[in-house]
């Protein structure tokens, strides 16, 4: 691991240049602000890089475990940088238009974590199968063992066609395979378990169970402890006291509206609103939900108040029975 190089910075200028043709508006937003994030610590680093590589001896048995999060997001230099970034801004923009900002920018954080901790239980493994120290003082930093996961499932979810690797056409779900390999005997400084690591977190989640465990994790956050119970929902049909627990078609599976919050009405002007509904009916009799019921309707027709009595006088608001009855007979006959 060497010191950051700082020269021309050509790389930012390729890489701005490259954002530039692209236009800001074309990039997602969880993409761009990946992008801008990793950009911003080559500038501004958190620390000095040395100090936020990772590695079995510095996370492990010096038990600096920032490094795990710092580590994906610091460069070697700016070239380093530009390679990455313009490796995610071609991966970001198709993976969260396909699955959507929430879910891209779980997937990347989920990434950024499990490839550093898969880093480093294989370089613990090497360690231990060949009894080299050396594979424990190994510190890589950089965001492209993200992007060697990230392009496992971009495959995963764009299956067929072939990549172009030195000119030969490469399928694409042995791509990362080959360029995993070229990479290394062609630049032999990068850090081949690093990015070995992101291939197995994205075949870990394509592939494994990683995805269901992040889906089971993400359902228990956005639940909110609320499992199971009745809630209120609006669909298209009117508004229901004994909905499902979940209101159907979400996105990401089953979601709450409100998050388990005390009902309240919610006013769809494109669809037709439901009839008003007594706010107790559900401690009430057969006999008063009747009557309930009438009262709502006749307020419809004008209000309490406004309902005409026998001797062409209007009612008080508070109507006996013998009354409803007779105004509910009215109401068919006029």
């Amino acid at each position: 691991m060497r010191n950051r190089q700082r020269g021309s910075d050509l790389g930012l200028l390729l890489l701005a240049s490259q954002v530039f043709q692209l236009g800001i508006d074309n990039i997602p937003p969880v993409t761009l602000a990946t992008l801008g994030l990793n950009v911003y610590l080559f500038l501004f680093p958190a620390k000095p890089l040395l100090q936020t590589c990772l590695s079995v001896r510095e996370a492990y048995l010096y038990r600096d475990w920032s490094r795990l999060l710092l580590s994906p997001f610091h460069h070697a230099d700016d070239m380093h940088l530009y390679f990455n970034m313009a490796s995610l801004l071609w991966k970001g923009i198709k993976l969260e238009r396909k699955l959507g900002g929430a879910w891209f920018a779980y997937l990347l954080s989920v990434f950024s974590l499990l490839t550093g901790l898969v880093y480093l239980l294989l370089e613990t493994g090497l360690t231990h199968m060949t009894e080299d120290s050396s594979y424990s003082l190994q510190c890589a930093v950089g965001f492209s063992g993200v992007l060697f996961g990230l392009k496992v499932v971009n495959n995963h979810y764009h299956p067929g066609g072939a990549t172009y690797i030195m000119g030969l056409p490469i399928a694409n779900r042995y791509s990362c395979w080959v360029e995993l390999i070229l990479i290394h005997i062609m630049n032999p400084g990068t850090s081949f378990i690093g990015h070995l690591a992101g291939i197995l977190v994205g075949l870990l989640y394509t592939a494994g169970p990683l995805k269901s465990l992040m889906k089971t994790c993400a359902g228990f956050v956005t639940s909110n402890g609320q499992h199971g119970g009745q809630q209120t929902y609006y669909n298209s049909s009117g508004y229901s006291g004994y909905g499902m627990p979940y209101p159907p078609n979400s996105q990401y599976g089953q979601q709450s509206f409100n998050n388990g919050a005390p009902y309240r009405q919610q006013y769809d002007t494109h669809r037709p609103s439901a009839p008003p509904q007594h706010p107790y009916t559900a401690g009430l009799s057969e006999d008063e939900q009747y009557e309930a019921a009438v009262r709502a309707s006749l307020n419809d027709r004008g209000g309490f108040t406004q309902a005409r009595s026998s001797r062409g006088t209007y009612a008080h608001s508070n109507p006996t029975p013998e009354e409803i009855r007779w105004r509910r007979l009215q109401r068919f006959t006029s």
